[in-house]
């Protein structure tokens, strides 16, 4: 970790709504003893905790699962933020913000699919909680491929779209409209085959990145070389 300075630092603001909304509520922290660490553990525990509430099946447990995934999914913005306005940023802190992503949306499709299961079965021929691992680890396999495609072609290469300070990400915040009309069992369905189908598509990113890379690798050898 690096010292604390008096002022936040001057960075660009955010692109996205709720991350502007992270900084406002993170600058008094600059001069605190809280770090970036502390507030992913934050996002870490609330994102279980909410995953544990959609698994136990009930409406009212699902909705307030729901709602703590929706928060889980803001305090991701914080740490972050503090990073940049900090310069408390460190390799160790990224991976392990990407590592309590991973779990957490692992753990929501998870929790989603066993609590389904537990509530409605819905004649489906695979329990739901198996549609929901599945969606689960084509995520895990996502986070991995985006951190590996990151220090291959820099954060530029991972830039989620943004449209009308919106990413892609920010589809978790309709969580409860899910959970509210009910239509959990139809999600994870479509979870279960769209997460897949997007895993892929990275998979082919990554060979991409990987062979540009390569052959900027070589090239460059070639004229250390000459």
């Amino acid at each position: 970790m690096t010292s604390q300075p008096q002022t936040p630092i001057n960075v660009p603001p955010p692109r996205t709504w709720d991350a502007r909304l992270a900084r406002r509520l993170v600058t008094p922290l600059v001069k605190t003893w809280v770090t970036p660490n502390h507030l992913t553990t934050l996002r870490l525990l609330i994102g279980v905790a909410g995953a544990l509430c959609l698994a136990h099946g009930q409406f009212a447990w699902a909705n307030v699962g729901a709602l703590l995934i929706v928060l889980s999914n803001f305090v991701d913005h914080t740490d972050g933020e503090l990073a940049r306005i900090s310069g408390k940023s460190s390799r160790i802190g990224h991976f392990y913000d990407l590592a309590c992503d991973a779990l957490v949306t692992v753990m929501l499709f998870v929790g989603m699919g066993v609590g389904v299961g537990a509530s409605q079965f819905g004649g489906l021929k695979v329990a739901p909680g198996v549609l929901g691992a599945l969606a689960g680890v084509a995520v895990a396999l996502i986070f991995f491929l985006r951190m590996r495609i990151e220090e291959m072609a820099g954060k530029a290469g991972t830039k989620q779209a943004s449209v009308g300070g919106f990413e892609t990400e920010d589809v978790l915040y309709l969580l409860p409209i899910v959970t509210l009309t009910n239509v959990v069992m139809p999600f994870v369905v479509v979870a279960s085959i769209g997460a897949p189908l997007f895993a892929a598509w990275v998979v082919v990113d990554y060979w991409r990145v990987a062979r540009r890379t390569a052959g900027a690798s070589k090239t460059s050898q070639m004229w250390a070389s000459e």
